[in-house]
């Protein structure tokens, strides 16, 4: 844990850094049923709009009284009794109640009511699920390949790893205090696959695969992140290690030299690549290595990343002999109760009861009979969740926007669902185009990975503040990942459809559809 002298000489440089010293966030653990007696709007100010978020529970200004609660879902898999729980826990907020699948694997719940908190962890915990830790300060949820133990070019396994570092930093799901006051935010990935699922560019820590000496473990990278001020790619840790628990001690090590050296006194220069930065990369591994108890192995020379992203979305066969998965477009990955009821449902009739999510806001449902298949195909849900959309749907990503978020200055899920569909009737594409909407420049949609990046602003036209976007192009995922860049700022959201229709055109090969 953080020295104590360490908490004092930091407490008064920002906010931030002074509430978590006066009190840890997972201390609000304990003033639940208080908090649920007296009502939101008698609580501390400072655990309403902060605390709460160490037990992944949100206020939002924007709907008073009604939170979102953010789940932990390691590798992005949830069985059908866990998400019929959520559904039932949906349904109760009627036309609030919703669910939305996060660019992290994860779930967020809707219309959530401070009074049914209580009885809603209960429910969480007997179904083996937790949101403890999955906000502020804390490290989010953690990713692995949505193909793990399905795919038959699989390199490694990723679901015990993901598990594993989880348990290592929230004490199995019981909150670690141990890990409760990092700088900032923390992101870390673990790919088993050759085709970069996690995103690896974009996480604090990321592990890719690799041999060594015919050994296969992982390359390791670090300091990736998006942030209002600021978008970085992660850089080479010039390390590797197997795929054991050798990856657990060094999530461990890192985290532990971030917590106690991370920059606090200006949150917006907080993140671990702001230390490493000022440490230089070849500091930060000798630092880690004194943590961890023994020095690292340096890189292989190569990953084994050397495939385009998939997107894992229509019908496929799995390396397991007369098994299959489908992947199902959930269009921005918005939720509502009678869907996550039909969705666990057909996991158990067809499957085995598993679902997955995908960073891409999708699902994939595994461990399907092939005679099964042509029932499964006839499914109605499959009408509105399609294996098979179009080339815009398809990859669309879009973050909360300000229907539900404070931050966000436009509304992103219906506009990207709207702007898509007009797009898709008047061109023809012959290749899907990953088409990406955040609110604010805190990038939760993460546009700088798309092929077109769309993020909210404010923009001036004929004397009044309307919404708008800037411009983000040359995003790449999968093999030789990168980052795009801002190409044009204050484009009026009225004004927009044209604007991406000629560069689809341009630079896209779609063409007008005949009239």
């Amino acid at each position: 844990m953080v020295q104590a002298a360490n908490l004092e000489g930091i407490a008064t440089q920002n906010k931030f850094e002074k509430l978590k010293a006066e009190k840890d966030g997972l201390k609000v653990k304990d003033e639940l049923e208080r908090f649920a007696e007296i009502g939101w709007q008698a609580m501390d100010k400072t655990d309403l709009e902060h605390r709460l978020k160490w037990l992944g529970i949100f206020y939002r200004p924007v709907t008073p009284g009604k939170f979102m609660m953010r789940l932990r879902l390691p590798n992005g898999i949830i069985d059908s009794t866990q998400l019929r729980v959520l559904g039932e826990i949906a349904q109760r907020y009627g036309e609030d109640g919703s669910g939305d699948i996060t660019t992290r694997q994860n779930l967020q719940l809707r219309g959530i009511r401070l009074e049914d908190v209580p009885d809603i962890f209960s429910r969480l915990e007997a179904a083996g699920m937790t949101s403890i830790q999955s906000g502020m300060d804390n490290v989010r949820n953690i990713t692995g390949s949505p193909m793990a133990g399905l795919d038959e070019y699989e390199l490694i396994d990723t679901r015990e790893l993901v598990q594993q570092v989880q348990d290592m930093i929230t004490n199995q799901g019981e909150g670690n205090p141990e890990f409760t006051n990092l700088p900032r935010k923390f992101n870390i990935a673990i790919e088993g696959g050759r085709d970069n699922s996690v995103h690896a560019e974009i996480n604090d820590i990321a592990f890719i695969p690799a041999y060594k000496n015919g050994e296969l473990g992982f390359n390791v990278v670090v300091g990736g992140f998006f942030s209002a001020k600021r978008c970085e790619a992660a850089m080479e840790l010039d390390a590797w290690v197997p795929p054991n628990s050798e990856v657990v001690d060094l999530c461990r090590a890192i985290l532990i030299v971030y917590r106690d050296h991370g920059l606090r006194a200006n949150r917006q220069k907080s993140r671990l690549m702001w230390l490493i930065d000022e440490w230089g990369i070849k500091k930060f591994r000798t630092e880690v290595e004194k943590e961890l108890g023994h020095p690292l192995e340096t890189a292989a020379e190569k990953d084994e990343i050397d495939w385009e992203k998939r997107d894992h979305l229509g019908l496929y066969p799995q390396k397991q002999a007369g098994l299959n998965y489908i992947g199902l477009n959930i269009p921005v990955g918005r939720l509502q109760a009678e869907d996550i009821f039909d969705l666990a449902r057909i996991a158990e009739v067809y499957g085995t009861s598993e679902i997955r999510l995908t960073v891409e806001q999708n699902l994939i449902i595994p461990n399907i009979q092939s005679e099964n298949l042509e029932a499964l195909q006839a499914e109605p849900l499959l009408s509105k969740f399609t294996p098979t959309p179009g080339p815009l749907t398809r990859s669309v990503v879009s973050c909360t926007g300000a229907q539900f978020c404070n931050f966000a200055l436009i509304e992103t899920k219906s506009r990207a669902l709207a702007v898509v569909k007009e797009l898709e009737q008047e061109l023809e594409l012959s290749k899907s185009v990953r088409l990406h909407w955040t609110g604010c420049p805190n990038s939760c949609g993460q546009p700088q990975v798309a092929d077109i990046g769309l993020m909210g602003t404010k923009v001036r036209k004929n004397g009044k503040t309307i919404e708008g976007v800037d411009l983000y192009m040359g995003g790449k995922v999968g093999k030789e990942a990168q980052l795009g860049t801002c190409v044009q700022k204050g484009i009026a959201c009225e004004e927009l459809l044209p604007v991406l229709r000629q560069i689809l055109i341009d630079n896209f090969g779609a063409t007008p559809k005949a009239v």
